[in-house]
């Protein structure tokens, strides 16, 4: 047996999307666009730096293993 919240709240929620939100959405907008703004330019610095680290190019580390074109590489051993 289905618990009542599993049909109820996905119900809801196809009411909602369906036939309220194209009516409150016009109205809600303008406050959500508000807040959108004043939550990234906080945010704005911090996200800055983790785009820059993430556009760096990602160098794999290879231990002698086969590559995708099927030539091996050898891999670098320490001799003290």
């Amino acid at each position: 047996m289905v618990c009542i919240p599993c049909i109820v709240i996905p119900v809801l929620l196809w009411v909602y999307k369906r036939f309220l939100e194209p009516i409150l959405y016009p109205f809600i907008s303008p406050f959500m666009n508000m807040f959108w703004k004043k939550a990234v330019q906080e945010t704005g610095a911090g996200d800055l730096k983790a785009s820059e680290k993430s556009n760096e190019t990602c160098k794999p580390e290879t231990n002698g293993e086969a590559t995708a074109n099927g030539s091996t590489t050898v891999a670098d051993k320490k001799t003290d």
